[in-house]
């Protein structure tokens, strides 16, 4: 009983207190963007979205040894696994309910990608979006 009261406490308060432009993408509930916003913290703190995709873990890794060079680049998984999940699940519900972002994933599907590379580029695409929106707080427009 007193869980489920906190449960509806922490949910009333993120409903209430928590505001930020990345509410306006259609698929990223209170929860999710609460997450995001959590795992990332401050986006101040980094210079430019490639630098959240690294601390993420979802940028492809590098392999050079003198000539050779990694023909086949797979994701990292360095960085923070929640903010990974988070990102992720966002990027499943964002590419069902925003047109932009679902012809994104067709296009990256009908290159022959598989549906969990497509989804990677497009999680790429959305952080690159949110990071604008949290830089400038404007809203997000639908195209």
């Amino acid at each position: 009983m007193i869980l489920l009261f906190s449960l509806s406490a922490v949910d009333g308060f993120i409903t209430k207190f928590f505001n930020s432009p990345i509410l306006s993408i259609p698929g990223i509930s209170y929860h999710m963007g609460a997450m995001i916003i959590a795992e990332i913290g401050e986006f101040s703190n980094f210079s430019s979205p490639n630098k959240i995709l690294a601390y993420s873990g979802m940028s492809p890794s590098t392999y050079q040894s003198g000539h050779l060079t990694n023909c086949y680049a797979h994701m990292e998984k360095r960085g923070s696994r929640y903010l990974r999940y988070a990102l992720y699940n966002a990027t499943q519900h964002v590419c069902r309910w925003d047109k932009t972002f679902a012809d994104y994933l067709a296009k990256k599907r009908s290159e022959g990608k598989h549906y969990n590379v497509a989804i990677s580029h497009a999680t790429k695409k959305l952080l690159r979006v949110l990071y604008h929106l949290e830089k400038t707080g404007e809203l997000y427009q639908i195209a």
